[in-house]
């Protein structure tokens, strides 16, 4: 007579917590990562479309962060402020860059540190 052993499969409950949440963790985790993302996405378009705008070719360096202030401000961006803005004018080119660090609290006293380098030369 052979017995033949049957074999469990899935997941135990215990397991089925664990696994669950690690994928809480990480949706939550890339909800409160994704805005600034998606900020930066919007400073690097900025950036692309002063620096391709056949007026701010000859703009003066004022006109230009004049322009990037009323474009951040209808955009609700406040990481970047035209301070941090470095404007570079190569051969008749226009260039614009950026680079800030933003803070995403996590949990308790973790917390999460992105550095972002916009720019319109990319």
């Amino acid at each position: 007579m052979k017995i033949m052993a049957n074999k469990q499969r899935g997941f135990s409950f215990s397991g089925f917590l664990m696994i669950a949440f690690i994928l809480v963790f990480a949706a939550i985790g890339g909800m409160k990562v994704l805005p600034a993302y998606i900020q930066d996405h919007e400073i690097n378009s900025i950036f692309n479309t002063i620096a391709r705008d056949p007026e701010m070719q000859g703009a003066k360096k004022k006109d230009v962060l004049e322009s990037f202030y009323k474009r951040a401000m209808m955009n609700n961006i406040k990481v970047v402020s035209t301070d941090d803005i470095e404007i570079n004018q190569e051969g008749g080119r226009l260039s614009l860059s950026a680079s800030y660090i933003v803070k995403i609290p996590l949990a308790g006293n973790a917390s999460l540190l992105l550095e972002f380098n916009p720019s319109s030369s990319r």
